[in-house]
């Protein structure tokens, strides 16, 4: 591919990644630029979660294991690229390289050349572009160099999806703390509980019901709207 279609390729994929759409129609748009920029037979996009490398997009190969397949940190050649954040390129006999690793998911994977690149945001990995050919092939430093501009590129995109899932994570428990001490309050005033105790009958609750904390909290609420309603 020559260096314009090249640029407009990465082109092509910043403006889809500035049009807001969901990150997994990206990432998904991402390994299909990967395969299209270097010749491959298969590309697959790891994000790190909570210290994982969690498979979340593939091409021409084992769609079924995306968002199964989980590596560790230092695990294969994947997990030692997203640990020392450094690309990896190996033209032939991948299998022998002695931080590869076979997965009991893709049994039938017998790749010759092998490039593993690092998707960075800030000076920190958060995830792994991996590109795998069946036949030898010397990735060239222009290939590694695209390949690179793509993680770059891409990086930014988990990077804020993950701060969205942590601040969504923290309104969500913020929202049930918020629940669970209006419910201890009821509690409290209709039981001439103390707010220990108040507590410890929604945990109780929760368990016996096998409910969430918020769940029980939101049904001691509804409950007393439903009282405050019938009685004015």
């Amino acid at each position: 591919m020559g260096n314009d279609s090249e640029v407009e390729f990465l082109h092509k994929m910043a403006s889809r990644m500035a049009a807001a759409n969901p990150l997994q129609e990206v990432l998904t748009q991402i390994v299909d630029f990967a395969a299209s920029l270097v010749s491959c037979d298969s590309c697959f996009l790891y994000a790190l979660e909570d210290g994982e490398l969690i498979l979340r997009a593939s091409k021409n190969a084992h769609p079924d294991v995306v968002d199964r397949l989980k590596l560790r940190l230092g695990q294969g050649i994947t997990g030692w690229v997203a640990q020392h954040e450094q690309p990896v390129a190996v033209a032939l006999n991948a299998s022998q390289d002695p931080r590869f690793q076979l997965f009991k998911d893709l049994p039938e994977d017998r790749f010759e050349a092998f490039l593993s690149v690092p998707v960075l945001c800030r000076g920190r990995v958060v995830g792994v572009i991996n590109l795998q050919n069946r036949e030898p092939h010397e990735y060239t430093e222009h290939e590694i160099k695209l390949i690179s501009t793509i993680g770059f590129l891409v990086g930014a995109e988990i990077e804020m999806a993950r701060l969205e899932s942590e601040n969504l994570h923290l309104s969500e428990k913020l929202e049930t703390r918020k629940l669970v001490e209006r419910a201890k309050g009821i509690l409290q005033r209709e039981l001439r509980v103390t707010e220990e105790e108040a507590y410890l009958t929604i945990q109780r609750q929760s368990r016996q019901r096998r409910k969430s904390m918020k769940d029980v909290a939101e049904a001691i609420v509804l409950s007393e709207d439903v009282k405050r309603g019938l009685s004015e």
